[in-house]
């Protein structure tokens, strides 16, 4: 099976370019049109240069939240003129303390949020599922972000791996990859994990809610990602009827399946 290639930044620990990945009918996604990445605010000027003129970026949806945002910086790809950058948070967002609990507290998108929640939901995943629920806004327009543009287009979050790995998944799955291949993907940002840990416990905004934590707590698992689609299958038929359900076209699904499986 053929796997994502790593890009190696110096402000990022956990990128690849998602190219490689096998489709049930025999084709593959084309490199250098979607990357998956942890944050990008400390993209150094060579990161960019890679990312914008090398590899050529031209969107970036990121799923943070608007706090993360506020506290941690944009990134410098804000600032590059041939790069559209859209903020799509996949937490609820309301009031002057959009993303925090009562006492200011940063909500982490691995944390529960909803109190109800079905008796087959559980574990990493039930949080996921709740990102299906809470802004199937911004999932749909992260992949018509990924669909409708020109050039590459990077997914990413804080990790890399809850939110990114959410909406990846549901993008590879559209356009017919292996389900092996996904679960797979999606459990490879384990070997970073280390790494990525070191990245957000140096910034104030996480740094207090992973100091008792080990890393390989939240090591992604394919059982997790198997559970997801799992579930997506069994409470709304699958990803592609849980799109359509929420907005998404057969239009829509042309172009994603152009963006990145055609030569």
């Amino acid at each position: 099976m053929s796997q994502a290639r790593w890009i190696e930044l110096d402000g990022a620990v956990n990128v690849r370019d998602v190219g490689g990945l096998p489709t049930s009918d025999g084709g593959a996604v084309q490199p250098g049109r979607l990357i998956r990445s942890d944050n990008l605010q400390e993209l150094s000027p060579r990161d960019v240069d890679l990312l914008v003129n090398e590899l050529g970026v031209r969107t970036v949806a990121d799923l943070r939240t608007g706090v993360e945002v506020h506290h941690e910086g944009p990134g410098p790809l804000t600032e590059v003129d041939d790069v559209e950058v859209r903020n799509l948070s996949l937490l609820p967002e309301a009031g002057d303390h959009t993303d925090v609990a009562a006492d200011g507290k940063v909500i982490l998108p691995w944390e529960k949020r909803n109190t109800e929640q079905s008796s087959e939901r559980h574990g990493t995943s039930a949080v996921y599922l709740g990102y299906l629920d809470d802004r199937a806004d911004s999932i749909i327009a992260a992949l018509r972000l990924v669909a409708h543009s020109e050039g590459a287009t990077i997914v990413h979050c804080a990790a890399g791996k809850d939110r990114t790995g959410t909406v990846v998944a549901l993008a590879l799955a559209e356009v017919g990859v292996e389900r092996e291949a996904i679960i797979t993907d999606y459990a490879r940002s384990s070997e970073r994990i280390e790494a990525i840990f070191d990245r957000l416990r140096a910034t104030r905004t996480y740094a207090r809610d992973l100091t008792d934590t080990e890393p390989h707590e939240h090591a992604p698992r394919e059982s997790t990602m198997q559970r997801l689609l799992d579930g997506i299958d069994a409470e709304f038929g699958g990803p592609a009827a849980w799109l359509r359900a929420h907005g998404w076209t057969d239009e829509d699904a042309a172009a994603l399946r152009h963006k990145l499986l055609d030569d």
